[in-house]
């Protein structure tokens, strides 16, 4: 719609501005330096849908003004027009660099709009330069920086746009020296900020400004006189709504469009509100979003009954508190309305009596809570309406029942409805949507509960379908044949599902789906092969299969005449692909994931083809060979890279590229690539190399070359020998850091402190030495700080409490710290994981460790976990032995402080931690009682006190900790019985073992008083006695009354022919009940294991 109202911007501008370029004359050719200019333009650009193919420099081709998007003057040969407008499917990115273009002075139409600038490139000062411009449209692209001041000497400039374009700083007054201004679009820069510059009220011809979606504020500053012809106005932003600012709205007498958006003050500002009600009568748009208007301040706007109006036609209160009163009050107000919106408020349709609009086209009811609305008999859908959107409307299968007296009403003109994102179930929707409307170009269904196959009837009626959207559903069966005999398909994303079967049947009439641009199959469970015939669908740009079942083979043939497709995805899959080597093909791709396909063992030559690659996943390809030269090459363009998991050889060759600013990830981790890093590589946001050969950090890190723009690196399990560099200052960016499980050793440099926004510090498993850096305590930000398996010494420094408050993990394990757990370790409040483990700590344990306020709650479900690109590891003794987890600050608490020579008693504060799932204080010298307190734990499953000194009795509250699963509570000096419970009593004698005093059944050790128990004449000791009886004499109570109920059963049974024959039908349907319900739930389990 966005691309739509462009082109009829641009046509109008072209007939009623007065843009009259002269026609291109074929004997006047481009100037030489213009088209130099063209071609270096063109040098830094990435064109995927090659909009610059006529743009060549040979000797056929050479005269610019023939080239796309060039119209040059047919008596000068300057260049006019420059007109490269993109589009969502067709569009240039990389280094979109306006400076090369300055040679360009004569060009009086710019359009650069809806590309993707990828080095995020600044707005450069010769803009200004540029000064016969009339028409300047850099919107929908990705500049960084403000608007240049030099842009007020475009004088000639009537046309400028620069919306959504990631601009940032304040409005440059210099706008105001634009005085042939008519339109101005600054919106949806959401990082310009201040007040709007008073000079802009100086543009007498401007009638279109929007500055909405953007972070204005204070005053606005127009007055009485200002703008006087302004048609079209849109403001949003925390604006001080004046008296003087509405005095000049109502001053406007040509407005006709008005729009004002996250303004909460609105409502209480009535002086306003009248101005705006008395523009209503002659607006024909009118928007109202995020103001926090209610039913009052709607009916205060239109109040007037007697003067309806007759021009607003577009409509838009969404994201405000209006319920369906305001819903009956807009019907009354105007009957002349084609666009109403209404999204994001608290309407519903519960009445039975809802009005009729009869000229509306586009309805929006999205995001209200339409639960208890029956939509059919509620509402009467206009004839004329053409667009519904009913998304994440709460509706259930109650709400779409359908008489049969309203099949006959069904509507003609509807060409798209989105009921996506709500609770439907049933399938008869289908049936719904099939006799509401077979007109359809546009079906939106995501998103919903639906369950079963897709009926097969649907295609076949729904034969005007353009797009339709099934994903995140739970649909089952195959994919019907019929939905392939939708000749004007051209998208359809079933996506997220249950479906299974094979492919061939939906695209064995190919040629009839010769219109389907984008199909997307990910995420179900459909199985055989690919079919060839899939390369007749020749507007294919996406194909999306991945996560699915399939198998076999892919080879040319598969892909010949796709000579459109930009995305293909066959991750996941059983999938080998066999291609010739001399292979080249017909298309550029520019999304292409084949994860998990079998693509070697050689590397894939035929990708030296693809000069479009921004996405690329070729990990777990069974690639066994060495990365050829040319493709590191390939980092220019590509933004996201995963070939991890093979077997990739060599070194990476320090090439002297740069890479745009375009945030890269790069995973190569799981290879066999060895020798140093190139410095190139620390361009990328995210580099994984972890699990390979490298063994020299020095020219990454020290070398020329290096940046600060690196946010992740992950090198552990390498065989980086020596000591780290001392040149962490150039990567102040880095927030993760992994050099974990190498060969490092010497100190830790000081220079690491300098990298002030670190987040995950690992370098576990070396053989470190020294203390650590005082500078460290500078990292504020670390909620990761995992030294431990090294040969680090000296005491805990106290700053690692009072700094580094934000650590959720802290492991200093294996070491040789000494000295004693300070207690400035009290002061870390968020931590989830604390392991000071094989060290030569002594003294007490700090009893402030009741200030851990994060361990006192629980852990979050794995399913709670926000998957990112970066998962945290930190390994450590878990039930014995050593494990490595991932993401442990979600899923663990932990505290292990064994193995050291530690003193005194345990602190009864630990009781409070009830998040605490791990604690381990064994192999020290504590002494004392077991605390009461540790059974208010009962999260916890692993508990290990072995080899202490502890004594007394072992509380009865551990019973009371169903979850524990290991417990050692060996070699200590605990006395007595071991308590009763059902979770104790699942514990062997190697739990207690060690304890002379101890006895019970688990050490198979009498305690005293229990051989009273066959002597009933002796004295009770401690009252067991008498509980003795009484359970003896309850068992036999039980046995007797089982004996006579059960031979009762089994004599009347045995005697009795009728009782026999019932019985045993009994039992054989109870049998076969039973298996039947054991084969459905373990088909069901493995679906989900497999899914």
């Amino acid at each position: 719609m966005g691309s739509h109202f462009l082109k009829i911007l641009f046509a109008v501008l072209v007939s009623l501005l007065g843009f009259n370029w002269p026609a291109q004359s074929s004997h006047v050719k481009c100037i030489e330096k213009e088209r130099q200019a063209l071609l270096n333009f063109k040098q830094g650009l990435i064109d995927h849908s090659s909009m610059l193919s006529t743009w060549r420099d040979d000797d056929s081709n050479k005269d610019c003004c023939n080239w796309r998007g060039i119209e040059c003057n047919n008596e000068t040969g300057h260049v006019q027009i420059l007109n490269l407008h993109g589009s969502n499917t067709h569009f240039l990115t990389g280094l979109i660099d306006l400076t090369s273009l300055i040679y360009l002075q004569n060009m009086e139409y710019l359009d650069l709009s809806s590309n993707y600038d990828s080095n995020k490139s600044k707005l450069p000062e010769h803009l200004g330069s540029f000064r016969s411009l009339r028409y300047l449209n850099l919107s929908y692209m990705n500049f960084d920086g403000e608007i240049p001041c030099e842009i007020g000497n475009l004088s000639k400039l009537e046309y400028l746009d620069l919306k959504v374009s990631s601009l940032r700083g304040p409005i440059p007054s210099q706008l105001g020296k634009l005085t042939c201004l008519r339109y101005l679009d600054l919106k949806g820069n959401y990082d310009l900020h201040g007040e709007i510059p008073y000079q802009i009220g100086n543009l007498s011809l401007l009638r279109y400004l929007d500055l909405g979606f953007t972070s204005l504020s204070k005053a606005i500053p127009f007055h009485v006189g200002n703008l006087p012809i302004l048609h079209t106005l849109r403001l949003a932003g925390s604006f001080d709504l004046m008296v003087n600012d509405a005095k000049w709205l109502s001053s406007l007498s040509s407005l006709t469009n008005f729009g004002l958006d996250s303004m909460p003050n609105l409502g209480s500002s009535g002086h306003w509100q009248q101005m705006i009600a008395e523009l209503i009568p002659n607006l024909r748009e009118l928007r109202l979003v995020r103001c926090s208007l209610s039913d009052h301040d709607i009916s205060s706007l239109f109040r007037s009954h007697s003067n309806l109006s007759t021009s607003l036609s577009i409509l838009d209160l969404s994201d405000n508190i209006l319920t369906s009163s305001t819903f009956q009050l807009l019907f009354n107000y105007s009957h002349n309305l084609q666009e109403l919106r209404l999204r994001g408020n608290n309407i519903d349709l519960s009445s039975p009596h809802y009005p009729n609009f009869p000229s509306l086209v586009v309805l929006d009811l999205a995001v209200n809570d339409l639960t208890s609305s029956i939509i059919i008999g509620n509402f009467n859908f206009s004839s004329t309406i053409q667009e519904l959107y009913l998304e994440e409307c709460s509706f259930t299968d109650k709400s779409f029942l359908v008489p049969s007296t309203f099949i006959k009403k069904s509507s003609s003109s509807l060409v798209t409805l989105d009921l996506s994102s709500n609770l439907l179930k049933s399938l008869a929707i289908f049936h719904w949507v099939s006799n509401f409307t077979t007109n359809l170009h546009t079906l939106s269904l995501d998103h919903n509960l639906l369950e079963g196959p897709i009926p097969d009837g649907f295609g076949k009626v729904m034969n005007s379908l353009e797009v339709l959207t099934l994903s995140s559903n739970k649909l089952q069966g195959e994919i019907p044949a019929s939905l392939g005999n939708i000749c004007t398909l051209q998208e359809l994303d079933i996506s997220s599902n249950n479906l299974s079967g094979k492919i061939y049947s939906f695209i064995q009439n190919s040629s009839i789906l010769s219109s389907l641009r984008r199909l997307d199959l990910s995420d179900n469970k459909l199985t055989g092969e690919i079919p060839k015939s899939v390369r007749l669908l020749y507007q294919l740009e996406s194909l999306h299969l991945e996560k699915n079942y399939l198998e076999g083979d892919i080879n040319e043939l598969h892909l010949t005449n796709l000579s459109k497709l930009m995305e293909l995805d066959l991750t996941d899959n059983s999938l080998s692909l066999k291609f010739a080597t001399s292979w080249i093909p017909s298309f550029q791709i520019f999304h292409l994931g084949l994860g998990s396909c079998k693509l070697g063992p050689s590397f894939p030559s035929w990708l030296q083809t693809q000069s479009q690659l921004s996405f690329l996943d070729i990990s777990d390809a069974e690639i066994d060979d060495f990365v050829p030269d040319w493709f590191w090459n390939k980092l220019q363009s590509i933004s996201e890279l995963n070939m991890s998991s093979n077997s990739l050889k060599g070194t990476i060759p320090n090439l002297p590229i740069k890479l745009t600013d375009v945030d890269r990830f790069i995973t190569l981790n799981s290879n066999q690539l060895e020798g140093e890093i190139p410095a190139f590589l620390s361009q990328a946001y995210m580099l994984d190399l972890s699990k390979n050969k490298i063994s020299d950090l020095n020219l990454f890190l020290c070398g020329k070359g290096a940046t600060t723009k690196i946010d992740t690196l992950d090198l552990s399990n390498n065989q980086i020998m020596g000591q780290l560099p001392d040149c962490w200052e150039h990567l102040i960016s880095l927030a993760y850091l992994d050099l974990s499980d190498n060969k490092l050793s010497g100190k830790i440099p000081q220079s690491l402190g300098t990298l002030v926004n670190l987040g995950a510090l690992a370098l576990r498993n070396n053989s470190l030495t020294g203390k650590l850096p005082f500078t460290l305590k500078n990292c504020t930000s670390l909620y990761i700080l995992d030294v431990g398996e090294n040969l680090l010494s000296g005491t805990i420094p106290s700053w690692i409490g009072k700094s580094l408050q934000q650590l959720e993990i802290l492991s200093l394990r294996v070491n040789r710290f000494f000295g004693s757990v300070p207690v400035h370790l009290c002061y870390l409040m968020q931590i989830h994981l604390l392991d000071l483990s094989r060290n030569h700590l002594s003294g007490k344990i700090p009893t402030c460790l009741r200030n851990f306020t994060a361990m006192m709650e629980r852990p979050v479900n794995r399913s709670e976990i926000v998957e990112g690109y970066y998962d945290s590891k930190v390994s450590l003794m878990w039930k014995g032995q050593e494990h490595v987890f991932f993401n442990p600050e979600y899923l663990l608490m932990s505290i292990d402080l064994s193995s050291n020579n530690l003193t005194g008693e345990i602190p009864t504060g630990f009781g409070y931690l009830l998040g605490l799932v791990s604690l381990n204080l064994s192999r020290n010298n504590l002494n004392g009682e077991i605390p009461d307190e540790i059974g208010n734990l009962n999260l916890l499953e692993f508990l290990d006190l072995s080899r202490n000194h502890f004594s007394g009795k072992i509380p009865s509250t551990l019973s009371k900790i169903d979850r524990l699963s290991v417990l050692d509570l060996s070699n200590n000096n605990l006395i007595g019985r071991i308590p009763r419970g059902r979770q104790l009593q699942t514990f062997d004698a190697s739990t207690f073992g060690g304890n002379l005093g101890l006895c019970g059944e688990q050490l198979n050790k009498s305690c005293p008083g229990d051989e009273t128990i066959a002597k009933p004449q002796g004295l009770a000791i401690d009252g067991e006695d008498d509980n003795s009886i009484f359970y003896g004499a309850l068992y036999m109570s039980l046995g007797f009354g089982f004996f006579t109920g059960f031979w009762c059963l089994l004599g009347t049974i045995l005697l009795w022919q009728p009782w026999r024959i019932t019985y045993m039908r009994f039992l054989n349907r109870l049998t076969d009940y039973i298996l039947v319900t054991m084969e459905v739930n373990m088909g069901k389990c493995y679906r989900w294991l497999t899914g």
